[in-house]
């Protein structure tokens, strides 16, 4: 497996991971709330505006193909959920045949060593009931429930917050 940023070259694979991996929660949400969630995911606008504000941390695999994907917006983006002083974590995903193999978890640590090298303070991230695996990836690194937020699609959703200066565990990933 090789880790490196990603960038507008990679759409395409973005679009396709982004899709293939979130479909694992299409039985888990209406079909109104899944035909939203898919809209946003088959949409090159949504990773095209995600590569333009964020780093992004992909995963191929040896025949080159991304198998896993992270980003990282720095603070002073701020939305409905994130503070301006926060940087915040978003699509941390991973194709499912691959899950299970700790790809997420250097994905998450990967961005968090970005985000220590660019004096961030505090990384957000927002998750749901039905990403317990996500959740546990989460928690073992440290980020704790700041407080529970509006319900998107149609199921509960957290906020979580890690304080970069508090990290116990360093990351010990290279960058890319």
């Amino acid at each position: 497996m090789n880790f490196r940023k990603g960038n507008k070259n990679d759409l395409e694979q973005l679009k396709e991971l982004g899709v293939k991996s979130w479909t694992q929660f299409k039985d888990e949400l209406t079909n109104d709330n899944w035909n939203e969630l898919y809209k946003s995911l088959n949409s090159y606008e949504t990773y095209n505006d995600l590569l333009e504000k964020s780093e992004c941390i992909i995963c191929e695999n040896d025949a080159g193909e991304i198998i896993g994907m992270a980003f990282l917006i720095p603070k002073g983006n701020p939305t409905e959920i994130y503070d301006e002083k926060w940087c915040h974590l978003r699509f941390v995903s991973v194709s499912p045949e691959f899950r299970g193999k700790k790809i997420g978890g250097i994905l998450t640590r990967m961005c968090i060593e970005i985000a220590l090298k660019n004096n961030e303070q505090t990384m957000a991230l927002h998750t749901s009931e039905i990403m317990k695996s996500a959740r546990h990836i989460y928690e073992k690194i440290g980020f704790k429930i700041l407080k529970e937020i509006k319900p998107r699609l149609g199921v509960r959703y957290w906020l979580y917050t890690l304080e970069l200066n508090e990290i116990e565990e360093k990351p010990t990933h290279n960058t890319v």
